[in-house]
């Protein structure tokens, strides 16, 4: 399997580890390289997506918490499958297969996903995700580079070197946004009496509702601005501003 000369400068910056966060490299030059429009590299915490650690900004960072939210997409199909999806064309998926996101995704203008899984042996840690607006498949250098550039960050995600401690200490840009999620959705799981994952489900869909970013609901919930001590008698959340 070949690699371009382009992604073999973006796998000398990976493993150079010179960058604040857990990966490093440019996530739009990838984009650029690979011919998409977008690229994020997310991680998975029991079968779920669950933190996003490199991502280009705009579309790319919506998509990924838009699957996190959702609990639906390719991304979560990758990660739960250990296989690599590819879908050329969105228009051609049936809505049933993903029968919130797709809708999402045509307001976002994305035509075509494709997913690696960063895989070791049978177990999924994440998966990288590549977007971009117009439909049509990957031309067969740019999957070659792809399938190279998820084992590589796959080796990072492994490697425990430097970059993997600032990551898990949470300095700079490593820092985990979506921890305060997590924070959140023990809080509810108190309020409410139902366990963690019921208390996600019920945060992802307050969201959803109010059409909310999801790190905006945690951070209301965490600064206790927002309460979901009232679900039992069917009034819903209570919200309180504060300060």
């Amino acid at each position: 399997m070949a690699t371009s000369s382009g992604m073999a400068r973006l796998l000398r910056d990976l493993s150079s580890r010179s960058g604040p966060g857990l990966i490093t490299g440019d996530p739009l030059e990838c984009a650029r390289i690979l011919g998409v429009d977008g690229v994020a590299v997310s991680l998975s915490t029991d079968g779920a997506l669950s933190e996003v650690v490199w991502s280009s900004p705009g579309v790319s960072e919506r998509l990924e918490d838009e699957q996190f939210m959702l609990g639906e997409g390719p991304g979560v199909e990758s990660t739960v499958s250990c296989e690599v999806v590819v879908e050329p064309d969105l228009a051609l998926i049936r809505p049933g297969r993903w029968p919130v996101l797709l809708p999402a995704l045509a307001g976002m203008g994305v035509g075509a996903l494709f997913c690696f899984p960063l895989r070791i042996g049978g177990v999924c840690l994440g998966v990288l995700t590549a977007q971009r607006a117009l439909a049509g498949p990957l031309p067969p250098a740019a999957m070659d580079d792809a399938l190279i550039l998820a084992a590589a960050v796959t080796a990072v995600v492994l490697d425990g070197g430097q970059g993997a401690e600032r990551f898990a200490a949470g300095e700079g840009t490593a820092h985990l946004h979506r921890a305060v999620v997590h924070q959140a959705g023990g809080m509810i799981s108190v309020q409410a009496g139902v366990t963690v994952a019921q208390a996600l489900v019920l945060l992802r869909a307050h969201a959803y509702r109010y059409e909310l970013a999801l790190l905006r609901v945690a951070e209301d919930v965490v600064a206790r601005r927002l309460r979901f001590d009232h679900i039992g008698d069917g009034s819903g959340p209570s919200f309180e501003r504060r300060g």
